[in-house]
Protein backbone atom coordinates (compact mmCIF):
# COMPACT_ATOMS: atom_id res chain seq x y z
CA UNK A 1 0.00 0.00 0.00
CA UNK A 2 1.55 3.09 -0.98
CA UNK A 3 2.71 5.62 2.17
CA UNK A 4 0.71 9.16 1.70
CA UNK A 5 1.58 11.98 3.80
CA UNK A 6 -1.26 12.73 6.47
CA UNK A 7 -2.30 16.26 4.65
CA UNK A 8 -0.73 19.00 2.95
CA UNK A 9 -0.32 19.78 -0.92
CA UNK A 10 2.21 16.93 -2.07
CA UNK A 11 1.69 13.34 -1.64
CA UNK A 12 4.55 10.37 -1.79
CA UNK A 13 2.82 7.56 -3.68
CA UNK A 14 6.21 5.50 -3.41
CA UNK A 15 7.81 5.97 -0.10
CA UNK A 16 10.96 7.07 -1.97
CA UNK A 17 12.56 10.61 -1.78
CA UNK A 18 16.56 9.69 -2.11
CA UNK A 19 18.93 11.23 -4.92
CA UNK A 20 16.70 10.19 -8.22
CA UNK A 21 14.31 11.87 -10.25
CA UNK A 22 10.79 12.89 -8.63
CA UNK A 23 7.98 13.01 -11.21
CA UNK A 24 5.37 15.43 -9.49
CA UNK A 25 1.67 14.91 -11.47
CA UNK A 26 -1.06 17.48 -11.12
CA UNK A 27 -4.60 16.05 -11.55
CA UNK A 28 -7.74 17.35 -13.21
CA UNK A 29 -10.93 18.97 -12.30
CA UNK A 30 -12.27 16.90 -9.75
CA UNK A 31 -9.07 14.88 -9.43
CA UNK A 32 -7.15 13.74 -6.46
CA UNK A 33 -3.61 12.74 -6.10
CA UNK A 34 -4.76 8.88 -5.69
CA UNK A 35 -5.68 9.71 -9.54
CA UNK A 36 -1.95 8.47 -10.14
CA UNK A 37 -2.05 5.91 -7.73
CA UNK A 38 -1.20 3.05 -10.69
CA UNK A 39 2.07 4.94 -11.61
CA UNK A 40 3.36 3.40 -8.66
CA UNK A 41 4.10 0.34 -10.24
CA UNK A 42 5.33 1.98 -13.59
CA UNK A 43 8.08 3.76 -11.93
CA UNK A 44 11.35 2.64 -12.28
CA UNK A 45 13.51 2.44 -9.21
CA UNK A 46 15.01 5.06 -7.39
CA UNK A 47 12.25 7.40 -8.79
CA UNK A 48 10.05 9.09 -6.69
CA UNK A 49 6.41 9.38 -7.49
CA UNK A 50 4.65 12.69 -6.11
CA UNK A 51 1.12 13.47 -6.61
CA UNK A 52 -0.59 16.68 -5.67
CA UNK A 53 -3.77 16.79 -3.39
CA UNK A 54 -6.26 19.84 -4.07
CA UNK A 55 -8.43 20.96 -1.22
CA UNK A 56 -11.47 19.35 -1.10
CA UNK A 57 -11.12 15.62 -2.11
CA UNK A 58 -9.41 12.68 -0.60
CA UNK A 59 -8.07 12.92 2.74
CA UNK A 60 -8.72 17.15 2.51
CA UNK A 61 -12.29 16.98 1.95
CA UNK A 62 -13.61 18.50 4.28
CA UNK A 63 -11.48 21.64 3.64
CA UNK A 64 -12.65 24.20 1.09
CA UNK A 65 -11.49 24.09 -2.47
CA UNK A 66 -9.32 26.46 -4.18
CA UNK A 67 -10.54 28.13 -7.38
CA UNK A 68 -7.83 30.20 -8.74
CA UNK A 69 -4.54 27.73 -10.66
CA UNK A 70 -1.95 30.83 -9.36
CA UNK A 71 -3.10 30.11 -5.55
CA UNK A 72 -2.82 26.41 -6.29
CA UNK A 73 0.66 26.73 -7.83
CA UNK A 74 1.63 29.03 -4.92
CA UNK A 75 1.12 26.34 -2.42
CA UNK A 76 2.20 23.38 -4.46
CA UNK A 77 5.68 25.05 -4.76
CA UNK A 78 5.70 26.15 -1.36
CA UNK A 79 6.09 22.60 0.03
CA UNK A 80 7.96 21.40 -3.26
CA UNK A 81 10.65 23.86 -2.26
CA UNK A 82 10.77 22.74 1.48
CA UNK A 83 11.61 18.89 0.18
CA UNK A 84 16.11 18.85 -0.34
CA UNK A 85 16.78 20.18 -3.91
CA UNK A 86 16.58 17.12 -6.47
CA UNK A 87 15.52 16.90 -10.22
CA UNK A 88 11.51 17.16 -11.03
CA UNK A 89 9.66 16.40 -13.72
CA UNK A 90 6.64 17.69 -13.93
CA UNK A 91 3.07 16.06 -15.30
CA UNK A 92 0.10 17.63 -15.31
CA UNK A 93 -3.53 16.56 -16.98
CA UNK A 94 -6.26 18.97 -17.64
CA UNK A 95 -6.55 21.74 -15.27
CA UNK A 96 -3.55 20.12 -13.82
CA UNK A 97 -1.37 20.54 -16.79
CA UNK A 98 -1.87 24.71 -16.05
CA UNK A 99 -1.18 24.23 -12.15
CA UNK A 100 1.88 22.18 -13.34
CA UNK A 101 3.06 24.87 -15.76
CA UNK A 102 2.42 28.36 -12.89
CA UNK A 103 4.42 25.73 -10.47
CA UNK A 104 7.05 25.36 -12.50
CA UNK A 105 7.47 29.20 -13.28
CA UNK A 106 7.75 29.20 -9.32
CA UNK A 107 10.35 26.89 -9.13
CA UNK A 108 12.51 28.29 -11.99
CA UNK A 109 12.30 31.72 -10.24
CA UNK A 110 13.46 29.79 -7.60
CA UNK A 111 16.26 28.16 -9.02
CA UNK A 112 15.18 24.74 -9.43
CA UNK A 113 13.75 24.46 -12.68
CA UNK A 114 12.22 21.14 -13.12
CA UNK A 115 13.98 18.82 -15.85
CA UNK A 116 10.59 18.68 -17.89
CA UNK A 117 6.93 19.88 -17.90
CA UNK A 118 4.83 17.32 -19.22
CA UNK A 119 1.35 18.68 -19.72
CA UNK A 120 -2.00 16.45 -20.85
CA UNK A 121 -5.36 17.25 -22.38
CA UNK A 122 -5.36 20.86 -22.08
CA UNK A 123 -5.32 24.16 -23.92
CA UNK A 124 -1.89 26.04 -24.02
CA UNK A 125 -1.86 29.09 -20.94
CA UNK A 126 -4.81 31.54 -21.85
CA UNK A 127 -6.69 29.56 -24.97
CA UNK A 128 -9.18 28.14 -23.14
CA UNK A 129 -12.41 29.08 -25.20
CA UNK A 130 -15.36 27.64 -23.75
CA UNK A 131 -15.14 29.55 -19.90
CA UNK A 132 -18.69 29.07 -18.82
CA UNK A 133 -19.09 25.20 -18.01
CA UNK A 134 -19.02 26.10 -14.51
CA UNK A 135 -21.92 28.10 -14.53
CA UNK A 136 -24.46 25.66 -16.26
CA UNK A 137 -27.41 24.22 -14.07
CA UNK A 138 -26.82 21.37 -12.17
CA UNK A 139 -28.81 18.81 -14.62
CA UNK A 140 -26.12 19.75 -17.67
CA UNK A 141 -23.24 20.45 -16.05
CA UNK A 142 -23.55 17.29 -14.65
CA UNK A 143 -24.37 15.70 -18.08
CA UNK A 144 -21.28 17.73 -19.65
CA UNK A 145 -19.13 15.99 -16.77
CA UNK A 146 -20.38 12.39 -17.80
CA UNK A 147 -19.86 12.87 -21.59
CA UNK A 148 -16.55 13.31 -21.10
CA UNK A 149 -16.12 9.93 -19.44
CA UNK A 150 -14.25 11.18 -16.01
CA UNK A 151 -17.14 9.90 -13.86
CA UNK A 152 -17.92 6.07 -12.35
CA UNK A 153 -21.04 5.03 -13.04
CA UNK A 154 -21.25 4.38 -9.73
CA UNK A 155 -21.00 8.30 -8.46
CA UNK A 156 -23.06 8.98 -11.59
CA UNK A 157 -26.50 7.26 -10.29
CA UNK A 158 -25.59 8.55 -6.48
CA UNK A 159 -27.87 11.31 -5.95
CA UNK A 160 -26.05 11.73 -2.98
CA UNK A 161 -22.48 11.77 -3.61
CA UNK A 162 -23.41 14.39 -6.73
CA UNK A 163 -24.77 16.96 -4.22
CA UNK A 164 -21.10 16.46 -2.50
CA UNK A 165 -19.04 16.25 -5.58
CA UNK A 166 -20.89 19.26 -7.53
CA UNK A 167 -19.31 22.36 -5.17
CA UNK A 168 -15.92 21.09 -5.53
CA UNK A 169 -15.88 20.28 -9.36
CA UNK A 170 -17.40 23.68 -10.00
CA UNK A 171 -14.65 25.23 -8.37
CA UNK A 172 -12.33 23.51 -10.07
CA UNK A 173 -13.98 24.46 -13.36
CA UNK A 174 -14.20 28.05 -12.63
CA UNK A 175 -10.35 27.75 -11.94
CA UNK A 176 -9.79 26.57 -15.36
CA UNK A 177 -12.19 29.09 -16.46
CA UNK A 178 -11.23 31.87 -15.20
CA UNK A 179 -7.24 31.25 -15.22
CA UNK A 180 -4.66 33.94 -16.97
CA UNK A 181 -1.02 33.34 -17.41
CA UNK A 182 1.19 36.35 -15.36
CA UNK A 183 2.30 39.03 -17.98
CA UNK A 184 5.73 38.68 -18.22
CA UNK A 185 6.69 35.63 -16.67
CA UNK A 186 9.15 34.77 -19.33
CA UNK A 187 9.75 30.83 -20.80
CA UNK A 188 11.40 28.38 -19.34
CA UNK A 189 14.04 26.69 -20.77
CA UNK A 190 12.98 22.88 -19.97
CA UNK A 191 11.75 20.60 -22.59
CA UNK A 192 7.73 20.64 -22.48
CA UNK A 193 5.97 17.65 -24.42
CA UNK A 194 2.38 17.79 -24.96
CA UNK A 195 0.08 14.60 -24.59
CA UNK A 196 -3.46 14.81 -26.55
CA UNK A 197 -6.04 11.69 -26.59
CA UNK A 198 -7.38 11.05 -29.64
CA UNK A 199 -10.87 12.10 -30.01
CA UNK A 200 -10.64 14.68 -27.39
CA UNK A 201 -13.61 16.98 -27.42
CA UNK A 202 -12.19 19.87 -25.28
CA UNK A 203 -8.75 20.12 -26.93
CA UNK A 204 -8.17 19.87 -30.76
CA UNK A 205 -4.64 18.61 -31.56
CA UNK A 206 -3.23 21.31 -33.74
CA UNK A 207 -3.87 23.72 -30.71
CA UNK A 208 -1.58 21.61 -28.65
CA UNK A 209 1.00 22.47 -29.84
CA UNK A 210 0.27 26.00 -28.79
CA UNK A 211 2.30 25.07 -25.44
CA UNK A 212 6.10 25.52 -27.54
CA UNK A 213 5.89 29.40 -26.62
CA UNK A 214 5.98 28.93 -23.04
CA UNK A 215 9.70 27.31 -23.29
CA UNK A 216 12.75 28.53 -25.08
CA UNK A 217 13.57 24.68 -25.19
CA UNK A 218 12.25 21.73 -27.16
CA UNK A 219 8.39 21.37 -27.67
CA UNK A 220 7.59 17.76 -28.37
CA UNK A 221 3.56 16.35 -28.51
CA UNK A 222 2.25 13.07 -28.96
CA UNK A 223 -1.25 11.22 -29.67
CA UNK A 224 -2.39 8.64 -27.74
CA UNK A 225 -5.92 6.41 -27.74
CA UNK A 226 -8.34 6.89 -25.30
CA UNK A 227 -9.95 10.54 -25.94
CA UNK A 228 -9.73 13.44 -22.72
CA UNK A 229 -8.89 10.40 -20.21
CA UNK A 230 -5.94 9.14 -22.11
CA UNK A 231 -4.00 8.83 -19.38
CA UNK A 232 -5.73 5.81 -17.92
CA UNK A 233 -4.70 3.76 -20.50
CA UNK A 234 -1.51 1.84 -20.75
CA UNK A 235 0.18 3.51 -17.81
CA UNK A 236 3.65 2.12 -18.22
CA UNK A 237 4.20 3.56 -21.65
CA UNK A 238 2.66 6.86 -20.32
CA UNK A 239 5.38 6.66 -17.59
CA UNK A 240 8.32 5.95 -19.44
CA UNK A 241 7.51 8.58 -22.13
CA UNK A 242 7.48 11.23 -19.40
CA UNK A 243 10.33 10.28 -17.74
CA UNK A 244 12.18 10.22 -21.10
CA UNK A 245 11.80 14.00 -21.27
CA UNK A 246 13.08 14.62 -18.07
CA UNK A 247 16.75 12.90 -18.57
CA UNK A 248 19.32 15.19 -17.03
Amino acid sequence: MSRMRERGWVRSLTGIDGPGVRLVCFPHSGGSAIAFGEWAAAVPSGTALMAVQYPGRGDRFGEPPVDDVAAMADSAAAELLRLPPGDRVLFGHSLGALVAYETALLLRDAGEEPLALCVSAALPPGEMSERNVHLAPDDEFWATLHALGGIEPAVLENKELRELLLPMLRSDLRAHATYRPSPGAGPLSCPVRGYHGEGDPLVAEARLAGWARVTSGEYSGTVRPGGHFHVEHDVPGLVADVLSHGRA
